[in-house]
């Protein structure tokens, strides 16, 4: 990164340490881009000063530990540009009060009244967006960080920007559309609140027109949608295949888009891949920014769960948010709920949350996420971690650099296939049973004793899961 000239007054002290954070935030930003800047960096809040260290809060201990692996070095580095005095960065937690924690369980009571679009006594209403899908609530990673970046884009921009109309959000179920669009809507109210926005499902737009052409109310209808700043529609695949809803939606696009108003869609595949959607309509949603989300890493699933419990301020063992991290890897609202459940269930029956308890109330929802992992596979992967040949895992070799990974590789076989002993002692060598027991038990005791193959074994569990 190139230097840039700083100002005499911002080389000072004391006072004058807000301004080098000012500057210092500039540098990250130019050096690590907007996004990741937005994602991390901007959750930074500077606290205090003193003659040798700089002081910061951030929201969760994953956001904590996330900036501290990789971006506490450059900032203390930049700010050293600044100022050389300071000798390190301090990053704390700065958790939320007990009494007024944001959990999926339990909605916040925050909640604003944007246009709408449900009915009741023949009326239009306004309903409340969700309190809980705000952008600090949302955890960005590699899956979803350009979505993110553009829905912050979209909601900070008070004129509609070029190539940005309409924004196009897409993905499969429960990985966070719903969530970015809950989060735009509250941005632009609360920093821009005479901004009229509308939002709606695709399913519910249909419906409101169908019923205003039996009713004879379409110019309300047309007056609803097309005078709005902001119109936001979820789930636009319900559409597809209904020619009269297409015909309306297409018009109140263009009429929004003529206007220099800002749409925002979500759905559940990109707009050239809409099947029974107009030809004129795909093209329309794909003129602007798409934007997809992919499906979550394990290190994201990770995140979530993490910063979710310490919302909820709820002590969660780290086992058994791995666990979850790794066994549920369909979608974000699934892994979620199975956390709610344990949660829930434990806080019935008065127990406390264990991996144990963890995988017998989840059982059924388990047995549909396994995924099928062979023996074969681990075998494969544990022997490149080790720099070792397949064949040495099913060899009768005994020297220590062979024998602990393959003992390594039976642990793994037992977690995560479902095949008896016997079947592993089988692939491994011709080994019977008890040898396979033997090694799962003295994995077991390494994980609670050694914290170098417990690291191994946690490392190898996330590539199994990849």
């Amino acid at each position: 990164m190139k230097d840039r000239a700083v100002t005499p007054a911002v080389q000072a002290t004391g006072n004058d340490g807000q301004m080098i954070w000012s500057v210092v935030q500039d540098d990250l930003k130019h050096e690590f881009g907007e996004d990741t800047y937005k994602s991390w960096i901007s959750k930074l809040e500077c606290t205090g000063f003193n003659a040798n260290s700089v002081n910061f809060y951030v929201p969760t201990r994953f956001i904590r530990d996330w900036v501290r692996t990789h971006y506490e070095k450059k900032i203390l580095k930049s700010w050293q540009k600044h100022n050389s005095s300071i000798k390190k960065i301090s990053i704390v937690i700065n958790k939320p009060k007990k009494s007024s924690p944001i959990s999926a369980a339990e909605p916040s009571n925050k909640s604003y009244q944007a246009v709408s679009v449900e009915e009741e006594r023949g009326e239009f209403f306004q309903a409340s967006l969700d309190g809980r899908y705000r952008f600090d609530t949302f955890i960005a990673g590699p899956s979803n960080e350009f979505a993110y970046a553009a829905a912050r884009a979209v909601s900070e921009t008070k004129k509609v920007q070029p190539g940005s109309n309409p924004l196009f959000l897409y993905g499969g179920v429960g990985l966070g559309k719903t969530h970015l669009m809950h989060a735009i809507a509250w941005h632009i109210k609360e920093t821009n609140p005479k901004r009229k926005v509308v939002y709606i499902s695709a399913e519910k737009f249909m419906y409101q027109f169908i019923k205003a052409l039996r009713t004879n109310e379409m110019m309300k209808f047309k007056e609803i949608y097309r005078s709005a700043d902001v119109l936001m529609v979820d789930d636009i695949q319900f559409i597809c295949g209904k020619n009269s809803t297409q015909e309306e939606f297409f018009h109140t696009l263009n009429t929004l888009i003529d206007n220099n108003r800002q749409i925002v869609i979500s759905g559940d595949r990109s707009p050239s891949d809409l099947e029974n959607m107009e030809d004129r309509i795909k093209s329309r949603l794909g003129w602007g920014l798409v934007a997809d989300i992919h499906n979550t890493t394990y290190e994201l699933r990770l995140g979530i769960l993490q910063s979710k419990v310490e919302l909820m301020d709820i002590d969660v063992p780290k086992e058994v948010l791995e666990f979850l991290a790794y066994k549920i890897a369909s979608n974000v609202r699934e892994l979620e709920g199975a956390l709610n459940k344990v949660i829930a269930h434990t806080n019935l029956t008065k127990k406390v949350i264990t991996l144990a308890n963890t995988q017998d109330i989840l059982r059924d929802l388990l047995r549909s996420n396994e995924r099928n992992i062979t023996i074969e596979e681990v075998q494969k992967k544990v022997a490149e971690r080790y720099n070792l040949k397949v064949s040495d895992m099913y060899s009768s070799k005994r020297s220590r650099n062979i024998a602990r990974p393959r003992q390594i590789a039976m642990y793994l076989s037992k977690s995560l296939t479902s095949h008896s002993l016997a079947e592993i002692g089988k692939k491994f060598g011709g080994k019977d049973h008890t040898t396979v027991m033997h090694a799962v038990k003295k994995v077991e005791g390494l994980l609670k004793d050694n914290k170098e193959v417990s690291e191994e074994v946690r490392l190898l569990m996330k590539v199994m899961q990849c």
